[in-house]
């Protein structure tokens, strides 16, 4: 199995689609594609998995890890939610294959030709997003010849893109490349008419990772916006933590629904991270560090914390545990850290380098003595344990910084 790169979406049809274990998830029925309304190609926003019972679900690209012989494999815990096409998606099979567009050739025609699409050649860029970059496209042809085929570059054809006068879709295009910091000062520096727009046409993922490098009064203003089915949607993707934040600070009624409409697992980490203090390393840790068990080899490990999808602050490190690995039921036994397994053999085994001098904390512990046990030992990340050495989490350094600084350090940020 590779790391995903170019791939072309027919050979993605009836993929099968597996989580890290190797466990089946379900089958690509279909490719979503975001049109824009600029020059920039066409960017590919997820799959659409059918699972058991032929539901039909969404699996963000950003879930994506490898692609190879008609397989894929995702990250991370799969929702199971429905799958619904929204303003400005197209689906890649269903609705662009067989699509009659123009093609701009100067070097054979100054008349734009009439071609079909047969095919779309999908690329992940260096940012990790992926995007529509090639056209495998049919001239000519009619009942009893087929036409000449060849592949084009997406920009040599007319006919994907959406309309200028899209909402924010001009605008989007603008902010795509941001980083999720960066789009969060321009939102606060929006209208709020202009925000909510911008907010409705956002992925759910992308929305989550913005929603936390925003300040609590925007992040309640855009939460209340959401129908309770998206927030409970974009809640999912967020940071545990950050979620639990966010939910503390909503209506008591209105953070039991969203709860309520999460799955389970997702709501489940909340609902324990928000017995903690705000100020105590139950409440600023996460629930989802990595976790091994005492037999993963070295190469299991790196492979890993090489996910995109883990902040640099957790990928330092690995934590192993007795089985179960999944917070809060794993026995802590020890912390392996990246620099150390870069040194060792790919089959050594995790539990044979542990660094057992590294003391975990209680849950209760406050900000303060936190904050000194970093300093002292020159941390981004510390385990959290209870009475019983079971793993709950782990406190990164970003986290711990956040909840040091003042509570309008985001505003005073922005400039304004």
């Amino acid at each position: 199995m590779t790391s995903p790169g170019r791939v072309f979406v027919a050979r993605l049809a009836r993929a099968e689609v597996f989580d890290p274990k190797a466990d089946q998830v379900g089958r690509v029925r279909d490719v979503v594609v975001a049109l824009r309304a600029d020059s920039q190609p066409p960017r590919v926003v997820g799959l659409v998995v059918e699972v058991v019972g032929r539901r039909r679900i969404f699996v963000p690209m950003s879930r994506v890890t490898a692609i190879d012989s008609g397989q894929v494999v995702v990250s991370g815990v799969v929702n199971l939610r429905r799958f619904q096409q929204r303003s400005g998606e197209t689906l890649a099979l269903g609705e662009l294959l067989d699509r009659r567009v123009s093609l701009i050739d100067p070097a054979r025609s100054s008349t734009p030709t009439t071609v079909t699409i047969v095919d779309l050649g999908i690329e992940q860029r260096p940012s990790r997003d992926w995007f529509v970059t090639q056209l495998f496209i049919r001239e000519g042809g009619g009942l009893r010849r087929k036409g000449h085929t060849r592949i084009v570059d997406w920009a040599a054809v007319d006919g994907l893109t959406l309309p200028q006068e899209q909402g924010a879709e001009n605008l989007l295009a603008t902010l795509d490349d941001m980083r999720p910091q960066d789009l969060a000062l321009a939102l606060q520096e929006m209208t709020a008419k202009r925000r909510l727009e911008v907010v409705r046409e956002l992925d759910d993922d992308r929305l989550a990772d913005v929603l936390e490098e925003l300040p609590e009064d925007e992040q309640l203003e855009i939460m209340q916006s959401l129908d309770m089915e998206r927030a409970a949607d974009v809640l999912e993707e967020m940071d545990p933590d950050d979620a639990a934040d966010l939910i503390s600070e909503l209506p008591p009624q209105q953070a039991q629904d969203l709860l309520e409409r999460m799955e389970p697992d997702e709501a489940d980490d909340i609902r324990r991270l928000l017995v903690y203090g705000d100020y105590t390393a139950g409440g600023m840790m996460t629930t989802e560090p990595v976790v091994l068990p005492a037999d993963a080899t070295v190469a299991e490990a790196l492979a890993r914390v090489r996910s995109p999808e883990i902040a640099p602050s957790l990928a330092a490190q690995v934590y192993v545990t007795r089985a179960p690995t999944d917070t809060p039921t794993g026995r802590y036994l020890g912390t392996c850290h990246i620099q150390r397994m870069l040194r060792e053999p790919p089959a050594a085994l995790v539990s044979g380098i542990l660094d057992t001098t590294l003391e975990p904390i209680a849950p209760d512990t406050d900000l303060a003595t936190v904050a000194r046990y970093f300093a002292t030992y020159n941390l981004v990340s510390l385990p959290v344990v209870d009475a019983d050495d079971h793993l709950l989490g782990a406190v990164t350094v970003d986290d711990l910084i956040d909840h040091m600084l003042p509570e309008d350090w985001r505003d005073s940020g922005s400039g304004s």
